[in-house]
């Protein structure tokens, strides 16, 4: 199952270019991440290696450290302006960074106790393929733990652009439902998943148009109209939103979705492109065997 499609590049240049206001603006990314980090706490986890992947300016980094100082932590983002940022809030030698896709982790298979993401798999047109690469980055038994956004996010936006044409404005989610099920079909292991209705209020629609760019969350579809918003086109948007206004605030509803589920064990079977199969690692088939001798 796939999301819609996004343009991939678009998206990596939005944010390029929010590098250096995203963390003044990013009110909900942030409440998002302690409320995802919150949820560690009642596991029972210690992992060597954790991957944040879509670590934006790192603000997580530290939060993981202090809560697993044993581990080392890799901060995963393919933005290079992020990245620099993320570098600023490493505290150990045992925090790095990594600049790549998420889709084609630059890391051997099973390497990684603890995948991290905060608010970054909305980002991926093709879920259930990330969710592979998750996979095989993962250790037998190791724990993913993520935060996406769910259909109703941003609903009085997208609302307010149909009364003005059919093209996509707002970029749109997938439901918690079928992202539990895309874990499952993606070989993981029992996943929990939860959602928190979340709204932000602001003094005119504009306030919230100006944060969205600044944490680079543009529209970012493939099928977007391109070029520059005309004042008739987005003065007929203003007018739309005026029925979601409440007295002197405007709102703008957030659907946030939590994912938690665990890789597969030792020779657990899992689903592939070509059927059911079961994997060991030679290390485990050895162990079973007492060893080399």
């Amino acid at each position: 199952m796939s999301m819609i499609e996004l343009d991939r590049a678009a998206v990596q240049r939005s944010f390029e270019r929010a590098a250096s206001s995203y963390e003044r603006f990013a009110v909900l990314q942030h409440e998002v991440e302690s409320r995802l980090l919150e949820r560690l706490e009642f596991t029972r986890e210690d992992p060597r290696v954790i991957l944040d992947v879509g670590c934006g300016t790192g603000t997580a980094t530290p939060a993981l450290s202090r809560r697993f100082p044993a581990a080392s932590t890799i901060s995963l983002d393919w933005s290079q302006a992020m990245l620099h940022k993320a570098r600023q809030h490493h505290s150990t030698n045992q925090e790095r960074v990594l600049c790549a896709d998420m889709h084609e982790i630059p890391l051997a298979m099973r390497s990684v106790d603890l995948v991290f993401s905060n608010l970054a798999v909305q980002w991926s047109s093709h879920l259930e393929a990330l969710l592979v690469e998750f996979r095989r980055v993962l250790k037998p038994g190791g724990l993913l733990m993520f935060s996406s956004f769910g259909p109703d996010t941003l609903h009085e936006l997208r609302a307010a652009w149909a009364k003005v044409d059919d093209r996509p404005h707002v970029n749109r989610f997938m439901d918690m439902h079928d992202v539990g099920d895309a874990l499952v079909r993606s070989g993981f292991s029992e996943p929990v998943m939860d959602v928190d209705m979340l709204t932000l209020e602001y003094p005119d629609v504009m306030g919230l148009m100006r944060e969205l760019k600044a944490i680079g969350a543009h529209n970012a579809a493939a099928g977007r109209a391109r070029g520059l918003t005309g004042k008739h086109s987005l003065r007929r948007m203003l007018e739309a939103y005026e029925p979601f206004r409440r007295d002197d605030i405007y709102p703008a509803s957030y659907e946030v979705i939590y994912g938690l589920a665990y890789g597969p064990l030792e020779g657990q079977p899992v689903r592939g492109p070509e059927g059911e199969y079961a994997a060991f690692s030679v290390e485990s088939l050895m162990k079973g065997r007492g060893g080399s001798k």
